[in-house]
């Protein structure tokens, strides 16, 4: 659905049943608000005054109900109440709570009012925003690669906020407003026309000076909000090629060149201030001239008795309640005009003429459609991003099954192939089929499960190798059902409401979204054992492994693996005793402390992914601060802290802060020597008391991660460490008695500890790296231990779960390339397309994959882009261009029919 050049016509066609919805409340209030206008004047006319009382009349009567008929219908009275009898005591009494139920009332329908409105606007922000990103599904490449995806995100998170905000008092608010503003004045106009005229005269002012003064305002807000999304851009690019700036030494211009936009901004947003409060003084000076003449000519006319008080203090009450709405109405007539302007410079990023067809929909029949034929490219012509012709009228084509290299250089049109066929490129002409079919007009539903492309820079979305892994299997192949679930309970019910009246999927991220059709119905180990499979072809099983060494055991997708993983820590320790290897490892006992581990994990013996246990979150951790004051340690650890701080200071003065040295074995971030300098002056001043907290916490950090054998300052003897040991006692007492509420899990040889590193499962210690090739031998009997328990698969599959990082950073350029070849092969396209994805392994390594791929893709289609022909000897036709345009095809398979060769001009 494409978006709507005008704001309120796009509102109208997605709200507008519940906006009349809204509309009927809103009428239905207005005789409850008039009502509430006219009950001032009776209470003091009435009551107060006594004109109901007159001639000596003690009773009058209170709320008598009934309406007189037309003539036409025979005239007469109707009475529905006949009303109760009251003194003036009573009537006084009777109008004042009279008065206080219809502001109850009023109240109520503003409370129902603002909901709806609400709601509405929140609905239609939601559509708004996925509409956006539908739309920005269905960018170009050339259009995407115009985009800066930084601003892109700004305007779906941000810039549409405004819009969502405005579309609930769309049509809603200048009704409600207008109605309300209309019977206030009518109000007015019945008790005093002369009144009422000065109210009319003082509004058009305010109606006519105002909205123009605005104008202005409008105007430099909108230099703002381009101002605000080009800073959001420039930073975004900044932050993405951070590696360069570090590299040229170049953040001081970068922070010049962000602060020159800053002040730009900063002089835009001060000049909007300055006007906003101008036009907000102007408006309410206007505002309070008009009591002004209520007073003085009302005042007089009261005074000549052309106009009662009780008709004067309800023209006052009434105009109380005119201003409000008249002012909310100016609002939103400028919000109406500035929203106007941010949801066009919204649609000029999301024209129709920069989209793809929009899909069919996902269907048994499209998801069955195979591409396993010959392909044709005849008269291609594609030009790049400027507008240069990159490849013209080029006409090639090969057999099903197939091994084809193309090969180019410095031609670009084996690379302009492959982005077709990976549609990263639409063609400005010529004709691609595949299997007899027009591959140009397919939907991106079948290319997308049946070609699969390999580049030199793979794109890894944050989350788990395993989700990136999956990435090209989601695709869910049942229908998605328009009709509200009989079965579906309360909360999926609602979802799926709400989601059928915004235009959003009904499909849930928690759907089985793999398909099935293409890899069967396996089991998650299954699965799992899958891709292992595929990761150890493009040698990429150690890295796996290494992965699931040092991740977490989720216990919930591996039950079994906790017992295993203790089985094996008992038979590593049967090993390294057999092999007189048991003093390369510590082991961890609750009795003792453990020389080769930190203060701080003797301290807590445990482990903890809350950050107040790990780190510096450490020093300033309320449990372990209540510990170490109770046991008398702070003074001792504080002191440790400082004598390691003073070290650090002495031992790093002369060299920079980015030295190398400073930050591998420096206890002290480079930033915060000045503070430490501060800190230990007022520790050898005044000691303890004289820390604040920014200071203890600052000396106690390093005291934390001290490991004597280690660094070696001979800050630990025998009485502080048995202080210690009694400190951990106290702190698993503090832990039992605060009932979960610190996630701090205590080491127990007979039991998995989920917080820990797998591989601190399995030693179940520390490793003495005083003694030579201590970390490489104990890494040997590890892997043994592991092969032979045949643990290697499930461990592995732990280390799918490692995070990838945004982009990928986590992993290297070799595991991004080998995820990415694994990713397409998963999904067993039908045909492979190899661009640069080679790149980033040795040749040895990529001569082994290439080989893997020929055995994979043997009954498929295989495409290689190359810069030469070495090394592509095993495909069945190598076609090579030339700079000029021309190229040559030649066929290696036995028995392959002829094909043409030629040479284009």
């Amino acid at each position: 659905m494409l978006l709507d050049r005008s704001l309120f016509r796009y509102i109208w066609r997605y709200s507008k049943r519940d906006q009349i919805a809204i509309f009927i409340v809103v009428i239905a209030s207005l005789p409850f608000y008039f009502l509430s206008l006219d009950l001032p004047k009776q209470i003091v006319n009435d009551a107060i005054v006594g004109q109901a009382f007159r001639d000596g009349v003690t009773h009058t009567t209170f709320l008598d109900l009934g309406f007189d008929l037309p003539a036409f219908l025979g005239g007469g009275t109707v009475t529905l109440f006949p009303g109760i009898s009251v003194n003036q005591i009573g009537l006084l009494l009777g109008l004042s709570f009279l008065f206080l139920a219809f502001v109850c009332i009023n109240g109520a329908f503003k409370y129902w009012i603002n909901i709806a409105k609400g709601a509405l606007g929140e609905r239609m922000l939601r559509r708004l925003r996925f509409d956006l990103f539908s739309t920005v599904v269905r960018f170009t490449p050339d259009t995407l690669r115009a985009v800066r995806p930084s601003e892109t995100a700004t305007i779906i998170k941000d810039e549409v906020e405004p819009i969502g905000g405005f579309i609930g008092d769309a049509f809603v608010q200048p009704l409600l407003l207008a109605s309300q503003a209309a019977t206030a004045m009518t109000f007015i106009m019945m008790q005093s026309v002369q009144l009422g005229l000065v109210v009319l005269f003082i509004v058009g002012i305010q109606f006519t000076v105002i909205p123009r003064l605005r104008r202005i305002q409008l105007r430099l807000g909108k230099e703002r909000q381009l101002a605000s999304r080009l800073l959001a851009g420039r930073i975004g690019e900044v932050v993405e090629g951070m590696d360069a700036v570090h590299a040229h030494g170049t953040g001081r211009w970068e922070k010049a060149e962000i602060g020159e936009r800053l002040y730009r901004l900063f002089d835009l947003r001060f000049r909007i201030f300055k006007w906003k409060f101008m036009v907000k003084f102007l408006n309410n000076f206007l505002s309070q001239l008009t009591p002004f003449f209520f007073y003085s000519v009302g005042g007089y006319f009261a005074l000549t008795g052309r106009l009662d008080i009780g008709q004067l203090v309800a023209v006052i009450a009434a105009y109380r309640d005119l201003p409000p709405p008249l002012k909310e109405l100016i609002d939103w007539d400028q919000q109406r005009l500035d929203v106007q302007i941010k949801y066009d410079q919204i649609i000029q990023q999301f024209v129709p003429e920069h989209l793809l067809p929009e899909e069919p929909g996902i269907s048994a029949g499209i998801n069955t459609t195979r591409l396993a034929g010959p392909v044709s490219i005849e008269k291609l012509r594609v030009l790049d991003s400027n507008g240069a012709t990159l490849v013209d009228d080029i006409s090639v084509s090969w057999e099903y099954p197939a091994s084809v290299a193309l090969v180019g250089n410095p031609s670009p049109a084996p690379h302009a192939i492959a982005d077709v066929l990976a549609r990263r490129i639409i063609p400005a002409a010529g004709t691609v089929t595949i299997a007899g079919q027009d591959f140009l007009r397919l939907p991106e539903e079948v290319t997308g499960r049946r070609i699969a492309c390999a580049g030199a820079q793979p794109r890894l979305f944050p989350g788990s190798l395993r989700h990136n892994l999956l990435y090209g299997l989601q695709h869910k192949v049942t229908p998605a059902d328009s009709r509200l679930p009989d079965t579906a309970d309360a909360a999926e019910y609602i979802r799926i409401r709400e989601a059928l009246r915004t235009g959003n999927p009904l499909d849930s991220p928690d759907d089985d979204w793999l398909d099935h059709a293409t890899i069967g119905m396996l089991s998650d180990k299954e699965i799992d054992d899958m891709l292992l499979e595929n990761l150890a072809l493009v040698g990429m099983g150690d890295d796996v492994f290494n992965f699931g060494i040092n991740g977490w055991v989720d216990t919930a997708r591996y039950p079994a693996l906790a017992d295993k993983i203790v089985e094996a820590r008992n038979h590593l320790r049967a090993r390294l005793a057999q092999c007189d290897m048991s003093e390369l490892i510590e082991t961890f006992d609750e009795s003792r402390y453990a020389n080769l581990a930190s203060i701080g994990e003797n301290l807590l013996f445990g482990a903890s992914r809350d950050p107040l246990f790990n780190g510096r979150g450490r020093a300033r951790n309320p449990l372990l601060l209540r510990v170490l004051d109770a046991e008398g340690l702070t003074g001792d650890l504080v002191g440790i802290g400082a004598r390691i701080a003073s070290t650090m200071m002495e031992i790093f003065a002369d060299l920079p802060p980015d030295h190398p040295l400073v930050t591998q074995f420096s206890f002290l971030a480079s930033n915060e020597m000045d503070d430490y300098e501060r800190a230990l002056s007022r520790w050898s001043q005044q000691g303890l008391r004289g820390l604040g907290p920014d200071d203890r916490e600052r000396l106690l950090a390093p005291s934390f991660d001290y490991i004597e054998p280690r660094h070696r300052l001979s800050l630990l003897d025998d009485a502080l460490r048995a202080r210690i040991l009694k400190a951990r006692r106290h702190v698993r007492d503090e832990i039992a008695r605060t009932d979960g509420q610190w996630n701090l899990e205590p080491y127990d040889p007979d039991k998995l500890c989920h917080n820990a590193m797998l591989r601190d499962n399995l030693l179940f210690g520390r490793v003495d790296l005083r003694i030579a090739n201590a970390r490489a031998r104990v890494t040997k009997v590890v892997v043994d231990v592991v092969n032979d328990l045949e643990l290697r698969p499930a461990i592995s599959a732990v280390g799918l779960d490692f995070e990838v990082g945004p982009g990928g950073r986590m992993l290297t350029a070799r595991q991004r390339g080998g995820a990415d070849l694994v990713r397409c092969i998963v999904k067993k396209p039908d045909i492979l397309v190899i661009d640069g994805a080679l790149s980033a392994f040795s040749d040895t390594d990529a001569d082994a994959i290439l080989e893997c791929l020929h055995t994979l893709f043997s009954d498929r289609c295989l495409v290689m882009i190359g810069r030469d022909e070495t090394g592509l000897s095993g495909f069945d036709t190598v076609i090579t261009f030339n700079d000029e345009g021309s190229f040559s095809q030649r066929e290696d398979a036995a028995g392959a029919p002829p094909r043409r060769q030629s040479a284009l001009t």
